[in-house]
């Protein structure tokens, strides 16, 4: 399949896959002609770097699971690399989420002292 229909079936745009290629995320076979030709496992690459971006990784981060499809895999999860990726990423989640809890306790500490009436939630009151 030529760029456009690939761009079509993945829901993207031809400037993003090449995008990928000059990334190295996507490699293109090349007609007589010069046009870029594509098959059915770019179609299945493409839409794996799109989920995980989907989830907020970078094209960095995709780049061991289109590594590990491309080494015949039927999941781009089932290498090592990939997922040594998922537990950087996870750990980075639960470091975002401990600061967001502390906001939270912030938050909640200034409301209950400026509202003795609030008990453990904000939504929550011993006083009407």
């Amino acid at each position: 399949m030529r760029i456009g229909e690939l761009a079509r079936r993945a829901g993207t745009t031809t400037r993003a896959l090449r995008f990928y290629e000059s990334q190295g995320l996507l490699e293109a076979q090349r007609t007589a002609n010069g046009y870029r030709e594509y098959d059915e496992h770019d179609l299945r690459l493409v839409s794996e770097i799109q989920s995980l971006q989907a989830v907020g990784m970078s094209l960095e981060d995709t780049r061991p699971f289109v590594a590990c499809l491309r080494a015949g895999h039927e999941s781009g999860d089932s290498c090592p690399d990939s997922r040594e990726v998922y537990r950087r990423k996870l750990a980075e989640v639960d470091a975002c989420l401990e600061q967001l809890q502390g906001v939270r306790d912030f938050l909640l500490a200034r409301l209950a002292f400026q509202d003795p009436c609030l008990v453990a939630e904000p939504k929550e009151f011993k006083c009407s």
